[in-house]
C-alpha cells in the first residue's frame, strides 16, 4: 500500500474513525438525577450500537482508505469495495442518528418505564459527529479539490543530470589535465615552435563555429495531481501501471505532448495526459 497516494479526504476519514473508536468507550446513556458513581453502559455493551454504528463505521473507513491506497483492489462478486465502504459509513451515520433520537428505544414497550428520564450520553453524541464527518469525507473526498490533495507531500527530489552529462572539467576531475602532464596535441617534453615565445602553447587551428543544435530533452522529476494511467510504449490500449499523486516519477523522454515516464520499480510507459503535472 502506497501511503503517499492517500489524500486529505482520506486523512479526515481516518481521523473520524479514531474519534468513533474513542467515543465507543464513553457512556451511551444519560439520566437526570443519576448519581455520579452510576456506570452507564458504553457501545461495547449494546449490540445494535456496536454493530450498526461503531463496527460499520470503522470497517467502512478501512475499505475507503485501502481502496484508494492500493493501485488495484480485488472486486469479489463484481462488488467495488471502495463504494461499499462509502455505503457503510453512510449507514453508520444513519444508525447513530436513529439512536440519538431514541436512545431508550429498547425500553419503549416496558410497562412503567418512563423513557423521558433517559437521554443520549456523550458517547452517542460523539459517535454521531464522528460518523457524519466520516461519511461526508468519504463522499466528498474525490470531488472537492481541497480534499483531493496529497495527505503526505512527496520530498523534493534533486534535479537529475541529463543523460551522458559529465561534471565540469578542472583540477581533480577525470580527464582534466594535471600539473606536469602534456596537453593534448603536444608530445611529452616537446619544444615550442620557431617564432613562438618559450613556454607558450601551440595555437590550434581556427575552428569553424558549429551549427546551432536542437535543444536536447533533459530528464526531470514530476508528480501527477490525480491518478493517471501509464500505457505501454508499443501503443497497447491497456495501461501497464497507474501513477499516483504524492509520488515522484522520472520523465526520460518526450513524445509530442506525451512523456515517457519511469516508475519507482523500473517500469517505463507513456503518460498521455500531462496536464497539471508538478515538475520537481
Amino acid at each position: 500500500m502506497n501511503i503517499r497516494s492517500l489524500t486529505r479526504g482520506d486523512g479526515v476519514v481516518i481521523g473520524a474513525a479514531v474519534l468513533l473508536l474513542i467515543a465507543s468507550f464513553l457512556d451511551i446513556y444519560s439520566a437526570d438525577g443519576a448519581p455520579d458513581s452510576y456506570a452507564f453502559p458504553n457501545a461495547w455493551g449494546s449490540g445494535p450500537i456496536l454493530m450498526g454504528v461503531v463496527l460499520a463505521g470503522i470497517f467502512g473507513a478501512a475499505l475507503v482508505v485501502v481502496s484508494r491506497g492500493l493501485p488495484q483492489l480485488p472486486k469479489p462478486a463484481g462488488l467495488d469495495l471502495g463504494q461499499f465502504g462509502v455505503a457503510l459509513t453512510i449507514f453508520a451515520a444513519w444508525s447513530a442518528l436513529g439512536n440519538l433520537f431514541d436512545p431508550a428505544g429498547g425500553f419503549d414497550n416496558m410497562p412503567g418505564f418512563n423513557d423521558d428520564s433517559l437521554s443520549a450520553g456523550v458517547g452517542l453524541i460523539l459517535m454521531l459527529i464522528a460518523t457524519l464527518i466520516m461519511a461526508a469525507a468519504a463522499v466528498a473526498g474525490p470531488l472537492v479539490p481541497a480534499l483531493k490533495g496529497a495527505l503526505i507531500p512527496a520530498p523534493k527530489p534533486a534535479a537529475p543530470q541529463p543523460y551522458g552529462a559529465q561534471p565540469p572539467g578542472g583540477y581533480g576531475y577525470p580527464g582534466a589535465p594535471q600539473p606536469g602532464q602534456p596537453h593534448a596535441g603536444q608530445p611529452y617534453g616537446g619544444q615550442p615552435q620557431p617564432g613562438q615565445p618559450y613556454g607558450a602553447q601551440p595555437q590550434p587551428a581556427q575552428a569553424q563555429p558549429p551549427a546551432a543544435a536542437a535543444p536536447e530533452f533533459s530528464p526531470f522529476w514530476f508528480a501527477v495531481p490525480v491518478p493517471r494511467p501509464l500505457f505501454a510504449e508499443d501503443g497497447s490500449p491497456a495501461p501497464i501501471a497507474e501513477l499516483a499523486p504524492g509520488t515522484w516519477y522520472l520523465a526520460v523522454e518526450q513524445r509530442g505532448q506525451a512523456l515517457v515516464a519511469q516508475t519507482q520499480d523500473g517500469r517505463r510507459g507513456v503518460l498521455q495526459d500531462t496536464s497539471g503535472i508538478q515538475r520537481g
